[in-house]
């Protein structure tokens, strides 16, 4: 399942055969997140996609400027490294395990 807001830029993820749900920020609404199910856990929003773009604009701010022609390269390079800070603490604990005691 994927949360977003309305932006239309979204709108293909429905037709991809995605689960989507959208909260609607619109002037008159001001829904910021949303309880679907009345379990009381407000479970459709998109905080976390806002939080990814906002590390995504910082990431690449130090280059001042990016050709359209490399940009999807840059944001590999994002991608590679938000996924490795997960996989890097993994690494390090099976590596631990793997050495032998120091006696």
């Amino acid at each position: 399942m994927v949360y977003t807001d309305e932006w239309k830029g979204y709108a293909r993820l429905a037709q991809n055969n995605r689960g989507h749900a959208t909260v609607n920020h619109a002037p008159g609404q001001r829904e910021w997140a949303r309880d679907d199910d009345g379990d009381g856990i407000r479970e459709v929003h998109d905080n976390t996609l806002e939080g990814l773009w906002a590390a995504l604009r910082t990431f690449l701010r130090p280059f001042r400027g990016i050709s359209k022609h490399y940009l999807d390269q840059y944001v590999a390079i994002f991608q590679w490294a938000h996924n490795l800070k997960d996989a890097i603490p993994d690494t390090l604990r099976i590596m631990l395990r793997l050495t032998p005691d120091a006696s």
